[in-house]
């Protein structure tokens, strides 16, 4: 049984009672929902999203659905459109897709004057961080909207010079209480890096909250010191947004990039400011809103040719290039590729940032190999995949999803046996972190192994991952 057969109208992803419940992850009222426009019982539901009924009738009682793998499962039951996806803060199916869902509806956070002083923009990244850490529902509830990143782009560029960020507070902040900030992120950076972004996600904003709004509010300090302040709070920021990226948090995420673009601007701090906008591009493209992750690799070069830091033009480059790619733009990606390998080739990375050190040849290979995957070109994305295997073991959940890659250009290059052995070894490590991404890329997988499911390898394969992820049905 499946809920095709409840014949829900095509319009009904539409309908705003659907929409608000979908934006608020509140999967009980989406299921009253279901059976109030279509008369379905709950035993019909669970039978389409793959739950029990005891746990349908559960979660329409109140229990909170949290997991990315059931809300994964429950979209796919639904068949859900990809507005509907990106609603509920999921990732489309469809890679490509561009339409700007919600976007005049939820830029609120964005929709700020251009050149708000430096104090303003403290105080807002406060008042999320504030607001993360004491859960609050209407924070938690933002949707991405790829408008809401143009703003804070705009502002990057246009704003007037920044002005001195100086503080007469009540206890003097110098150089330690900034060293301890970046020691701080250092090692949380690490952590994400081996276990996902929900490992250490609640410690990161715990921190900013509790340790660091005290500093940046209520310090005193001298320019020269502000700035260096302000930029280890931005960098920090930046990885709390990337873990809630990892996360599926996407309207979270996005929150915490642009505050940190801000603060990075007010630092003055070009470098800086071209990763956070590489990142905004890099979940830009992920989400399917290409043209918009054009525009921010973009104006990432700009920025790294600013700083002068070759290694972050190459970066994103590749960022650009894997844009046009899910676009199927074959001509501007291959350019754009071309580019990037010579800018990496020229780079001189004896004084690049501590927070650069993951961009290498592994790195850039792997980006490769995305963009002839997006493009069809299985043959050229699994030669850049298994190049990408010659990478630093620390990055766990960079191996676990370019093990995964590999697996899945083998997959559509027609060898399901291979793609399920390497598959597995990406399974073992997706199954040890706490990455929304990595659960992706093996559903991914996993999708396009079924055609050859019986197969033994391949069905051998399918059942460790419904085993580690739970079935899907």
């Amino acid at each position: 049984m499946s809920l095709d057969h409840l014949r829900i109208p095509e319009d009904l992803w539409s309908h705003q009672d659907i929409r608000a419940a979908l934006a608020a992850r509140d999967i009980g009222a989406l299921f009253r929902l279901f059976t109030r426009h279509t008369g379905a019982s709950q035993t019909r539901i669970g039978a389409a999203v793959g739950l029990e009924q005891g746990y349908v009738s559960r979660i329409i009682a109140g229990r909170k659905v949290t997991s990315i793998d059931v809300l994964e499962r429950i979209a796919d039951g639904c068949a859900m459109s990809d507005e509907a996806r990106m609603t509920l803060g999921l990732a489309p199916r469809h890679r490509s897709y561009r339409a700007d869902m919600a976007d005049h509806q939820n830029i609120r956070h964005s929709d700020l004057p251009a050149n708000r002083s430096w104090h303003e923009d403290v105080r807002a990244a406060a008042q999320l961080w504030e607001g993360d850490v004491n859960r609050r529902e209407l924070l938690r509830q933002t949707v991405f909207s790829s408008a809401a990143y143009t703003l804070p782009a705009l502002r990057w560029f246009t704003a007037t010079s920044t002005q001195p960020v100086t503080q007469d507070g009540r206890r003097t902040v110098g150089q330690p209480d900034i060293d301890t900030i970046r020691e701080m992120t250092a090692t949380y950076r690490r952590l994400d890096n081996q276990h996902g972004g929900g490992h250490a996600r609640a410690n990161v904003t715990r921190y900013l909250h509790h340790e660091v709004t005290p500093l940046v509010t209520e310090g005193r300090y001298d320019p020269a010191t502000g700035r260096k302040l302000l930029a280890a709070v931005a960098e920090l920021t930046q990885l709390a947004g990337w873990q809630a990226y990892d996360m599926a948090e996407h309207g979270l995420a996005q929150r915490y990039l642009t505050h940190a673009l801000d603060l990075a601007r007010n630092a003055d701090d070009a470098g800086l400011g071209a990763e956070i906008l590489a990142a905004m591009s890099h979940q830009a493209t992920y989400l399917g809103h290409t043209a918009t992750a054009v525009d921010l690799a973009r104006a990432a070069r700009q920025t790294a040719h600013r700083a002068g830091i070759t290694v972050l033009t190459a970066e994103a480059l590749v960022m650009e290039a894997h844009a046009h790619a899910a676009a199927r733009d074959e001509q501007a990606c291959a350019t754009a590729l071309h580019q990037a390998e010579q800018a990496l080739d020229r780079a001189d990375r004896t004084g690049d940032p501590q927070w650069l050190g993951y961009f290498d040849e592994a790195y850039q290979s792997a980006k490769f190999g995305h963009c002839f995957n997006a493009l069809g070109q299985h043959s050229q994305a699994e030669r850049f995949a298994a190049r990408s295997l010659r990478m630093d073991e620390r990055y766990v959940r960079g191996k676990a999803f370019n093990l995964a890659l590999l697996a899945t250009t083998q997959a559509r290059h027609g060898e399901p046996d291979r793609a399920s052995v390497i598959g597995g070894q990406a399974l073992t490590l997706a199954t040890q972190l706490k990455s929304a991404r990595a659960v992706r890329y093996i559903r991914d997988l996993q999708t396009d192994l079924m055609p050859h499911r019986r197969r033994p390898a391949v069905r051998h394969f399918i059942t460790r991952i419904d085993a580690a992820l739970g079935q899907r049905r």
